[in-house]
């Protein structure tokens, strides 16, 4: 581990002012501080804000939900209004990492974490997102893990959050502040594609620090869930995983939001998917004929075609379940 200085702020004008002296903000570590083990990361100054009051779950008008960045993920898991309102996100979360990860991280750094790519945490592989202009291993390389939706010529590593998927399809907002004060992003212009710069990851301007993530109200009721599909049962990142939201009002969907996770460069929003199934009646025939649509414009790699059939059936799979507890199935 290369040095570092640490400083612990109290207050959001003492983040804000290390912020801007290029300091690295620092909240559960359960990523940053590995990284750094691995010599991936190497900052210089770190920014310990686990003190800032930023870890209120609240309701917001017509029955939102605002999640300060530093309520930890096992917390908002747990929370009995999150759990009311919007399960998918309660499930993500308990998908996620493992019971003292989740004890440890924060949902600010949750979407903020860097892939899980290996050549990415590997310092003497070619990546363009640690060192710009060195290649991308992945491509050439052994890539079943990798993104079939979104990736470049330049890389082609997944995001690796579970709760940022449901947040994708709900149509998230992130809420930051920064030396020009405050802004909110939608969730789907805050993490970016690779394109040719893969190194910038999120849309997040210098001395900006997450403050919180916002759901928007949705029509109710309104059931919703998440399912991961891994190799193992545990502590194992998706191959493919399905985030659903549906209202149903007289026995029609009136409204469908879903996105998937595992297979893209960033959280993957199914549009094609959702427009099949807004203005019908449930039924069997209906989520196998939304599924079909989720993996368009897919362009696999060498090792992971798979992943076109596997999200298909991930995706068909939680909208019959969903389907189900939003009023049944013909």
């Amino acid at each position: 581990m290369h040095p570092f200085s640490y400083t612990k702020v109290s207050d959001l004008a003492g983040a804000l002012a290390a912020g801007r002296r290029g300091g690295r903000y620092l909240a559960g570590g359960t990523m940053l501080v590995d990284l750094m083990r691995e010599s991936v990361e190497r900052p210089s100054v770190l920014v310990d804000i686990s003190a800032l009051p930023l870890g209120e779950i609240t309701a917001t008008a017509g029955g939102g939900l605002r999640i300060g960045a530093l309520v930890r993920m096992a917390e908002a898991a747990a929370h009995p209004s999150v759990r009311a309102a919007f399960p998918v996100i309660s499930q993500a979360l308990e998908s996620s990492a493992s019971a003292q990860l989740r004890n440890m991280a924060t949902i600010g750094g949750n979407i903020m974490q860097r892939t899980r790519c290996p050549y990415f945490r590997d310092v003497t592989a070619a990546c363009n997102k640690r060192e710009p202009g060195a290649g991308c291993a992945a491509l050439g390389g052994f890539n079943r893990a990798h993104a079939i939706l979104g990736a470049s010529e330049h890389c082609a590593a997944t995001h690796p959050s579970d709760v940022a998927v449901a947040f994708a399809a709900l149509e998230a907002n992130v809420h930051l502040l920064g030396p020009d004060g405050e802004r909110s992003v939608a969730l789907a212009d805050f993490l970016l594609p690779p394109g040719g710069t893969p190194q910038r990851e999120q849309a997040a301007r210098p001395g900006e620090l997450i403050t919180a993530v916002e759901i928007p109200a949705h029509p109710r009721p309104l059931r919703s869930g998440y399912l991961k599909v891994r190799d193992r049962q545990s502590y194992e990142f998706a191959l493919t995983s399905a985030a659903v939201a549906l209202h149903l009002r007289d026995g029609v969907i009136h409204q469908a939001k879903v996105a998937a996770g595992g297979v893209g460069t960033v959280p993957w929003k199914l549009p094609a998917v959702e427009r099949l199934l807004i203005g019908e009646r449930p039924s069997q025939a209906l989520w196998a004929e939304a599924a079909e649509r989720a993996a368009d414009g897919a362009r696999p790699l060498e090792h992971n075609r798979f992943k076109i059939e596997l999200l298909k059936r991930t995706v068909e799979r939680q909208l019959r379940v969903v389907g189900d507890l939003a009023g049944g199935t013909a």
